[in-house]
């Protein structure tokens, strides 16, 4: 089924996945709230990971919305799919948002057992600078943030590539140096001695992800549904 270029039926389509992607980067910023709430963690050096811990007082609503931001994208990145007009650059996006929301679904019913420190480790869970890297809640989160990587820089290079989903090009793509610049604190920081404040940097990574989101939701909505398959 091909949504044809001035129907209604074709923006019906694309205002419920402008609003499905949307609302995912608004879920996928619940992190947030810690400000509000007593987590008990210290943003500094704490990971969002351990929001929503085995234990945690507020897990259920951490849980509950990075489950919903999955299933939100999961299920607009197989309507894209199936009903949006195909490019190879959105094929790859589509794709690599429909992983990230599968991963991110499995994050949150995977969590890490708990939350150790130096005082108390937790028993047969390794401690370390990155004690959740031990978990099967690792390769989640790996599987989630290489795949929405992906998608940011499929959809960028389609917003130039194909003259389309414009905000993209300024904003969208400012979003992505943000991401990745805080991904490269965060990779090298792990490999030196000294505390490096990594919960920030892995705040701002997943905020700026969250923003990203939000502007696809946007391009999607402002952009007409012809310049998905024009040449």
């Amino acid at each position: 089924m091909t949504v044809q270029s001035n129907s209604r039926e074709g923006t019906t389509v694309r205002t419920v996945l402008a609003l499905a992607i949307a609302i995912a980067g608004i879920a996928y910023s619940s992190w947030l709230l810690e400000f509000l709430l007593d987590t008990g963690l210290n943003p500094t050096n704490s990971f969002l990971s351990e929001l929503d811990a085995r234990g945690q007082p507020y897990r259920e609503l951490f849980s509950t919305a990075d489950t919903l931001t999955g299933a939100l994208l999961v299920a607009a990145s197989l309507s894209a799919l199936l009903l949006l007009r195909r490019r190879p650059l959105t094929n790859v996006g589509w794709g690599a948002l429909l992983v990230f929301g599968g991963a991110t679904i499995a994050d949150a019913q995977l969590p890490i057992g708990c939350i150790p420190t130096l005082l108390q480790p937790c028993g047969s869970e390794p401690s370390g600078l990155f004690p959740q890297l031990h978990h099967v809640h690792a390769l989640t989160s790996t599987i989630a943030v290489n795949a929405i990587f992906v998608a940011m820089i499929a959809f960028s290079w389609a917003a130039f590539r194909y003259g389309m989903l414009p905000i993209l090009r300024v904003f969208g793509l400012a979003v992505l140096v943000i991401a990745s610049l805080t991904t490269a604190w965060m990779l090298i920081a792990d490999n030196l001695p000294g505390d490096y404040a990594l919960g920030i940097a892995q705040r701002v990574q997943v905020g700026a992800m969250s923003i990203w989101l939000v502007f696809l939701g946007v391009a999607v909505y402002m952009t007409r549904s012809q310049s998905w398959a024009s040449k």
